[in-house]
């Protein structure tokens, strides 16, 4: 069989290139041709196509091929077929065309910036290709038959129990796979929880943070109540008549500070005594690069803190996969906020996280992660060092992005003057919260996860080259 089909002028008034590629046989090939030929605009309404004995010659196949494929498309009303007038394009099959200015803007945001220095995106050239396509297929081979029925809203068994096991050795966590649910991520997490009705507000939050929480929460009907931050974290004595607080006690979201020991214990005893719960977002608590890792704040109190994680940050938010481990009062409140069947997190997805967990691949990839993001801050620090020495880098040496203090009144201009030369990043007042009263201080939040390796010297440099001067 011939694999495309060129018309003379003579028959249709233009040539005509049909790729007859792909699955499907002979007449579901000319079938999506002709469809496409015409979607595309290549075949304009009211064209006349050829007969079916010619049309049949130039491509090797049967009349029959072409007869077929014909009256399909003059089912679906793609052709128009009468007695005596031969078969034509349908005048309504108009071709889709986007506008040119919607074409430009396309191609714009496509090209993306130069530089990219934003926060919250981890290296994605650095996904384990290789070793999560292996677990994926042992997770598929191995799955029962089930699996391929409607999920179940808590996740896949092997999932939490391998979760509830990673979850104690390397994080500090007391649960038991009872008592995590699967979701597609934090914002699911708190969509579950005050959307679902599970919690209600207000909620305390820290006065810095990413402001499409607290639009969800918004949204959900919980009012936030922001807790000044200093350099032992979140004020948590500020907490007064809220019956939850949400923190990222490993590595404030963006100040870039642990909570203080003392203020760890503080959060907790405040929900005991209030009949409270604490809200623990473990930002960044795998990635820390000075010393091992804290802990997470639930192993103080399981029945008071919901730890909430995900595996956006250590592998990709392509994969949507997130967890909770809850106080077992709150467990069937989830799964019915969750609704009957999983409808969020891939199940498969989930085998493939089980199975990477349980093989050790997980541990080894946060190791070289581990490993990649420090000398990428290492790199960041000796570059101001050297061309910006008064610009500061605060914060712990941790997780995937560094906040650099600014001189007073100059963060906007220098924002401005980084999108004007092709460099994405986000100033330190983006992420403040409206109704603070704590102090505001010029900076920028500085994602050096993000670049490929490749690319990451030449953003550095046109970082340095945005800085004000001392």
């Amino acid at each position: 069989m011939a694999d495309s089909w060129v018309n003379s002028a003579e028959r249709i008034g233009a040539d005509l290139h049909l790729d007859l590629s792909g699955p499907g046989g002979r007449r579901a090939a000319l079938t999506r041709a002709l469809r496409e030929a015409v979607r595309g605009g290549r075949l304009a309404p009211g064209t006349r196509l050829p007969p079916y004995r010619s049309l049949a010659a130039d491509l090797g196949v049967a009349r029959n091929t072409v007869a077929d494929a014909y009256a399909e498309l003059v089912a679906e009303g793609w052709l128009t077929a009468r007695q005596g007038a031969g078969t034509r394009v349908a005048e309504r099959a108009e071709p889709l065309r986007a506008p040119a200015r919607d074409t430009r803007e396309a191609a714009v945001r496509a090209r993306g910036p130069r530089h990219d220095l934003r926060q919250g995106t981890p290296d994605a050239s650095a996904f384990p290709r290789t070793t999560w396509l292996a677990s994926y297929r042992r997770a598929i081979q191995q799955a029962p038959h089930e699996v391929f029925g409607p999920g179940d809203p808590a996740g896949r068994p092997e999932l939490r129990e391998a979760l509830s096991e990673y979850l104690a050795r390397a994080r500090g966590v007391r649960t038991e796979p009872g008592r995590i649910v699967i979701c597609s991520g934090f914002a699911h997490a708190l969509r579950l929880l005050f959307g679902g009705g599970v919690l209600r507000g207000p909620l305390a939050v820290e006065a810095y943070g990413l402001g499409f929480h607290r639009e969800l929460l918004a949204a959900a009907g919980a009012r936030t109540v922001p807790l000044p931050l200093d350099a032992d974290g979140a004020r948590v004595g500020r907490l007064a008549r809220e019956r939850a607080v949400l923190l990222t006690p490993a590595h404030q979201f963006p100040t870039g500070g642990p909570l203080h020991p003392a203020r760890r214990a503080a959060a907790v005893d405040w929900a005991r005594g209030r009949g409270g719960v604490v809200l623990e977002d473990d930002y960044d608590g795998e990635f820390r690069y000075d010393r091992k890792p804290v802990g997470a704040l639930q192993g103080l109190d399981p029945e008071r803190v919901i730890h909430i994680g995900s595996v956006s940050k250590s592998m990709s938010p392509a994969l949507r996969l997130g967890w909770m481990a809850l106080p077992e009062r709150y467990v069937d409140g989830v799964l019915a906020a969750k609704g009957e069947r999983e409808a969020w997190a891939s199940v498969l997805d989930q085998l493939a996280l089980a199975d990477f967990i349980a093989e050790g691949a997980y541990d080894r990839h946060v190791r070289r992660m581990r490993q990649r993001y420090r000398s990428r801050r290492d790199r960041l620090v000796a570059a101001l060092a050297e061309q910006a020495p008064h610009v500061e880098v605060t914060g712990v040496a941790a997780g995937l992005h560094a906040v650099l203090r600014l001189p007073p009144g100059t963060e906007r201009a220098t924002v401005r003057a980084a999108g004007s030369r092709g460099l994405a990043l986000d100033g330190l007042a983006a992420f403040r919260h409206p109704t603070t009263d704590m102090p505001a201080p010029d900076g920028l939040v500085v994602g050096y996860a993000t670049p490929s390796d490749h690319a990451y010297g030449a953003a550095l440099d046109a970082l340095c080259g945005v800085l004000p001067p001392p």
